[in-house]
């Protein structure tokens, strides 16, 4: 896990190289082409870009209205934004019409760091979920992004893909293989098994290696998409473990954990600990500092394990 790559960047750069032989492909932002890193697109093909400004509900009207006229739009800009400021667009334009509109939220979570929880997005997957017709995707690295946005160039339905903003560690391999609405095994342990989502995937790999050290050997599932949900592997999860424990950068509320949560109440029965954001603002600081106050980086996610599991006798 030596390279670095920002997955805002993967999709951008991926989605000008497939955009040259595809020309349905436009694409709409609001005043946020280098937060996205998209200018290249608007250098390369500025007769299939939109900029609306500061205004995150007409991007949205815009891009829908674009997708109804057989583009396949692309809206980029801060997760914060399209899940708050939007969302009644993203709901009523796109989802309930069915539209061919991705909207590419950079910046999620708690990325934008000092500027506060005005900037946080930690409610997007609890809220985009509950919407019907769209799919919520969060990749773990560089890798996997681009394997997504190829797979959405390929597909006709509306999805909110949520990304972070700072270079993080590649954890998949070039020639790796996904496959739509499926998790992913990293790692497969005996005493716990660690279930995470998006950017703090690898906190959650670090952490596994960690827990090694001091003789607990965890199994590692990402899970890229929290809508469609792979209930199947979570099912499988929980019948070899019989401890749990999800990461996500997101409200505890709503999110990763309480999707597994609910896919256990159908099935296996087995204890499960969620680490995410507690309801409240969090504390202002840089990324890895939020981090490390809540517990997601990998020592933090060390200690709650290992918490978790003498707990649990």
């Amino acid at each position: 896990m030596s390279q670095k790559m920002a997955t805002r960047h993967a999709i951008a750069e991926t989605l000008l190289k497939i955009a040259r032989e595809d020309a349905r492909i436009v694409v709409v932002t609001s005043d946020a082409r280098g937060s996205a890193g998209i200018e290249g697109f608007f250098r390369e093909l500025p007769e299939r870009t939109v900029e609306v400004g500061i205004a995150e509900q007409a991007a949205i009207g815009v891009a829908a209205g674009l997708a109804l006229s057989r583009k396949k739009a692309y809206v980029f800009g801060p997760a914060c934004f399209y899940s708050a400021r939007g969302f009644e667009q993203v709901k009523n334009d796109v989802a309930y019409t069915g539209s061919n509109v991705k909207v590419i939220a950079v910046s999620g979570g708690v990325s934008y760091g000092p500027l506060g929880s005005t900037h946080h997005s930690l409610h997007d997957i609890a809220a985009l979920r509950a919407i019907p017709g769209i799919d919520v995707i969060l990749p773990s690295d560089a890798l996997q992004a681009t394997a997504i946005t190829q797979m959405l160039v390929e597909s006709e339905k509306p999805a909110y893909v949520r990304v972070g903003r700072n270079p993080i560690p590649v954890i998949y391999e070039p020639q790796s293989r996904f496959e739509h609405g499926k998790g992913v095994l990293l790692r497969e342990g005996k005493e716990v098994a660690i279930i995470a989502t998006g950017e703090v995937v690898w906190h959650a790999l670090e952490a596994a290696q960690l827990l090694l050290e001091v003789g607990v050997n965890a199994t590692v599932v990402d899970m890229p998409f929290l809508k469609p949900f792979d209930q199947d592997l979570i099912v499988e999860i929980a019948n070899r473990h019989e401890r749990i424990v999800t990461v996500e950068e997101h409200s505890i509320y709503g999110g990763l954990g309480e999707v597994v949560l609910h896919c256990l109440a159908q099935g296996p029965s087995c204890s499960v600990k969620i680490i995410g954001i507690p309801d409240e603002y969090p504390i202002t600081g840089t990324q890895a500092q939020v981090y490390a106050h809540y517990g997601l980086d990998s020592r933090g996610i060390q200690n709650a394990v290992l918490d978790f599991l003498q707990r649990m006798g």
